[in-house]
């Protein structure tokens, strides 16, 4: 929930292709050309074709003109070759071969002269930091587990654009009303997380990943991310919707393709009720308790309060703070970013994650992106930011990689094993590292066979019988200068905590596409997809916030004018009049190496 000064406003806190290219017909090569490149020397070539389906006949062909296929690449129908210099004439002209190039590296961050190598905020070396690259040495690579990413959407942008790499669960954002916004990032938060936890430029391909420094991959770069849009393009979101798409993540964990292993929540708000009581924190317990392992970011007040955020503050789930790694790939000087909220000594961040400088995929045109590109954006491709956001999505991927390989392993066994083998930080308080800096490749070393006590949590349960209001901490959505408070959700309707804590626990809030009696994201979900537009404008003629009606141009017509997106990027100059008003992304907070108590208020 984030603050804008667009239609809505909030004052919350949500801290947030390569074209593919194919082959056809079967690549032969004669007797007579095999024979005749026998002796000579080997070029390194990149080989694409024509049209999908001849991935096999391309190696089959390679290898007949003496060569060998030393990476296939999907995405190409092809891939890395080593062959005879004599036959590249041969393979080129080929029937069903596009193009035969040479091989060289091609770094997609290098435009001036970017080196991730050298960028300890880099996603190359923040991987190795945590130890996930020792991981995907080891298998744990994330294959096969859904990530729920609850948050402003997800841009179609290079490293997030594989098949099947982002499936689009309902938009029930209000920037829905509008087709061609519908689950992609207006804001430009989704998309940075997105990336620190799945991105990959070789998704699908079977690439080795440790060591590549020319493409971007994120930390468990062959998990998916299942895309649960709540934000607009300031960022905007009700506790009722955060909720919402709880609710489904939870409810559609076993849908075909989906897996949802893991919930990212990079977002808190500041409620005043106990967890026991609290309608967010009951949400994302329950996913727990049903399998899923919840990572939230503890917010980034630093040590100004003493108290995570809503709902990291419940005690069941993985509670995440920001680590600052001092610009060095060592950890042994690595401290608690400043920003990072601290806990009371009763409930404290489980661990910390880097946290500070992430170079994350950028999402053009995006609102953080039109505010802040000028001194954050590094080349065309990436975009630094700082929070706890950013080190929960490291967390995130980094449990998808362990369940890769633990796939019978229940949350509380993923977050035992993760704060058992974190890194203790020198001179660090436990209110501000819980149990150190996370340290993946141990982790996936300790032994949680089944024993009593160790790892079962036996915190007392929350019940969500608390209030909506409370759980929005002060913080509301408003249209027309009118707020929305009180038990109503995003449509007026009222809200029964009791009523919705017992559909969540039984695993009955969504009906389709109806949630709390009303319908939510048009259509409604296939099993492989949303079939049709996810609200209509009728959706919300009627309803009310404290006497504001909500007309059908509020969302359609002129009230979206100006500002479509097309792909990748905005057609238009952007939404006038929308701000950020902390300084994560800003260029002004920056000083020298360290980034100056960045924060997502």
């Amino acid at each position: 929930m984030r603050k804008g000064r667009n239609r809505r406003q909030v004052r919350s806190r949500l801290w947030p292709m390569a074209a593919a290219m194919a082959l056809s017909s079967a690549l032969l090569a004669t007797a007579s050309g095999a024979s005749r490149v026998e002796a000579s020397p080997l070029a390194s070539v990149l080989v694409r074709g024509q049209a999908p389906g001849c991935a096999g006949a391309v190696g089959a062909a390679v290898d007949r003109l003496g060569g060998r296929l030393s990476r296939p690449l999907p995405i190409l129908e092809g891939g890395l070759a080593e062959i005879p210099t004599a036959a590249l004439a041969d393979l080129r002209t080929a029937p069903c071969v596009a193009e035969v190039t040479p091989d060289s590296p091609v770094h997609f961050y290098s435009i001036g002269g970017y080196d991730p190598t050298t960028d300890v905020a880099s996603l190359y070396t923040t991987t190795q930091i945590v130890g996930a690259q020792a991981a995907w040495q080891s298998g744990a690579r994330g294959q096969g587990v859904g990530v729920a990413l609850v948050d402003t959407g997800v841009a179609p942008v290079g490293g997030l654009a594989g098949a099947g790499q982002v499936i689009n669960g309902p938009d029930i954002s209000f920037a829905s009303q509008s087709s061609a916004l519908t689950y992609n990032d207006e804001f430009g938060h989704g998309t940075h997380m997105a990336g620190i936890i799945a991105g990959n430029d070789l998704y699908g391909s079977g690439a080795n990943y440790p060591g590549d420094t020319n493409d971007f991959i994120g930390v468990a770069p062959d998990a998916h991310i299942v895309n649960l849009k709540v934000g607009d393009e300031n960022g905007v979101a009700d506790v009722s919707q955060v909720i919402a798409a709880i609710d489904w993540a939870d409810q559609h964990r076993n849908d075909p393709n989906l897996n949802i292993r893991v919930l990212n929540l990079s977002f808190g708000t500041n409620s005043s009720q106990a967890y026991t009581l609290d309608p967010l924190a009951f949400a994302a317990e329950v996913a727990w308790r049903n399998g899923i392992v919840v990572v939230a970011a503890v917010g980034n007040n630093g040590a100004s309060t003493a108290g995570l955020s809503d709902p990291a503050y419940d005690p069941y789930l993985l509670a995440v703070g920001a680590a600052d790694t001092q610009a060095t790939q060592a950890t042994m000087d690595d401290t608690v970013a400043g920003f990072s909220s601290v806990g009371n000594g009763t409930r404290n961040p489980d661990l910390v994650a880097p946290g500070v400088h992430i170079a994350s995929l950028r999402d053009p045109g995006s609102n953080i992106d039109l505010q802040y590109g000028a001194t954050a954006d590094v080349g065309t491709r990436l975009f630094r930011g700082s929070g706890s956001s950013m080190a929960a999505a490291v967390v995130s991927g980094a449990a998808a990689d362990y369940l890769s390989t633990h796939p019978s392993a229940t949350p509380d066994q993923v977050k035992y094993a993760f704060t058992t083998s974190a890194t203790s930080l020198a001179n660090q308080t436990r209110t501000a590292q819980g149990a150190g800096e996370l340290n993946l490749a141990s982790a996936l070393t300790v032994k949680t066979s089944s024993g009593p006590g160790q790892m079962r949590q036996s915190f007392t349960s929350a019940t969500g019988s608390g209030t909506l209001e409370a759980a929005r901490g002060g913080a509301w959505a408003t249209a027309g200068g009118i707020a929305l408070t009180g038990e109503k959700d995003i449509f007026g309707n009222a809200w029964n905590s009791s009523v919705i804590a017992s559909a969540t626990s039984r695993g009955t809030a969504w009906s389709g596409g109806a949630f709390n009696g009303a319908a939510w994201s048009g259509a409604g979900w296939s099993g492989a997809g949303w079939s049709g537009a996810a609200w209509s404008g009728a959706a919300w003629s009627g309803a009310a916030w404290s006497g504001a009606a909500w007309s059908g141009s509020t969302w359609t017509g002129a009230g979206w004018s100006g500002a479509g997106w097309s792909g990748a990027a905005w057609s238009g100059a952007g939404w006038s009049g929308a701000g950020w008003s902390g300084a994560a992304w800003s260029g002004s907070a920056w000083s020298g190496a360290d980034w100056s108590g960045a924060d997502w208020s």
